[in-house]
């Protein structure tokens, strides 16, 4: 059998989900994937609801994930789902993805991924023993100019990287809004996000981004977190002093009370000759500063750009880029990738460019270092 599409079923993201609906669109962006069934919520009414809205078939329009599993690990092979997406919070993650791999279903997992490290390491040694495949949705690293930043400084552009400044502050939690709203109630909920609030839910995304465009290894952390809104259970600010395995210092700063900020993801990796400068929310430009000339100006969808930035661009210059399309690079470097083991296939370097369990669980020591370096009188805790 040669296969061109495969199926893809959903736990969690029905009604009013904000994330599921952009895993939705960025899975179907390609045209290598086909939404087939879903355990849409953890309600059985909003589940059926959620399924019928999105045209799932009644007999496949699951009200558990415990369900959904099963019944679908008992269909034919060429109507099963061949992966299953799991877009719940992150004391949701483990169980369905344990079962789904126990069953011979490959994962697409919301970061962290994981509620605790031991979790983490559990899912890694269950990839390791399974041969399956497991997607993080680190989604910032899939924007085209992330990867032309990646490539630069593989070629060496920069020389030997000296220092990293990567920040991102939001404002949306600036005042106690999780008394009303669901999305800020479950991730300032210990019980539900896990031991850190902001450093958990944007910190990991500043560090992988750290890590992924310099090729560097974060080795020591000095963290500082405070708790600014009264009565919030989880830190909702943070910055962290960072060395790198290279010798190399950095800077993390994560904030959800910066009041009037969007979504401000900022890096800038700077090297013995040059430095890189990149924005999420002017995600299509690059900069790349000489040390003894003129800046240049990198845009998506030249001419100029590395292969594997083309690989992961869509529209002509000018036309932008955005969330969803750097979503969808993760879904399309996994579905490849996916395809061509079905197919008795080996995926190219570029298709298999996509954060795994390995940087799942580098999340989750950086959160579990970040909370232990905050509350330790040391100055420097080993990561």
């Amino acid at each position: 059998m040669s296969f061109t599409k495969i199926r893809m079923g959903m736990i969690g993201g029905g009604k009013n989900a904000f994330i599921g609906a952009v895993h939705r669109m960025a899975a179907s962006l390609d045209g290598h994937i086909e939404f087939c069934c879903g355990a849409l919520s953890a309600d059985p009414s909003t589940a059926r609801e959620s399924g019928e809205f999105l045209s799932l078939p009644e007999e496949r329009t699951y009200t558990s994930y415990q369900e959904m599993i099963e019944r679908e690990s008992k269909l034919p092979e060429d109507k099963r789902m061949h992966f299953v997406s799991i877009v719940t919070p992150n004391f949701a993650h483990f169980e369905p993805a344990m079962m789904a791999l126990d069953h011979g279903f490959h994962v697409v997992l919301e970061k962290p991924m994981t509620l605790t490290l031991e979790q983490a390491l559990q899912l890694q040694r269950k990839i390791t023993d399974t041969g399956l495949l497991l997607c993080l949705t680190h989604t910032y690293s899939a924007y085209p100019m992330v990867k032309q930043a990646r490539q630069l400084v593989k070629e060496n552009k920069l020389g030997k990287i000296r220092k990293i400044m990567v920040e991102y502050p939001q404002g949306w939690l600036s005042t106690m809004i999780e008394t009303d709203v669901a999305l800020a109630a479950w991730r300032t909920d210990p019980e539900k996000s896990g031991k850190s609030g902001c450093m958990g839910d944007i910190g990991t995304h500043a560090a992988h981004l750290a890590e992924y465009i310099s090729g560097l290894k974060i080795e020591k952390i000095c963290a500082d977190l405070h708790t600014f809104v009264e009565g919030r259970r989880l830190e909702d600010d943070g910055n962290i002093l960072l060395r790198f395995d290279n010798g190399a210092t950095g800077v993390l700063s994560a904030s959800q009370v910066a009041a009037g900020e969007e979504n401000a993801l900022k890096i800038r990796v700077y090297g013995e000759m040059a430095g890189l400068e990149w924005n999420q929310q002017e995600p299509n430009t690059l900069l790349l500063k000489w040390l003894d000339a003129p800046a240049q100006i990198f845009r998506t969808g030249q001419s100029y750009l590395h292969p594997v930035t083309k690989h992961n661009t869509r529209l002509p210059a000018g036309h932008p880029e955005g969330y969803v399309e750097a979503f969808a690079n993760i879904y399309n470097n996994f579905a490849l990738t996916l395809l061509a083991s079905l197919n008795g296939t080996k995926a190219s370097e570029t298709e298999l460019d996509f954060p795994t369990t390995d940087d799942g669980v580098r999340g989750m020591r950086f959160i579990e270092t970040v909370i232990a370096s905050a509350q330790s009188d040391l100055k420097w805790t080993d990561f």
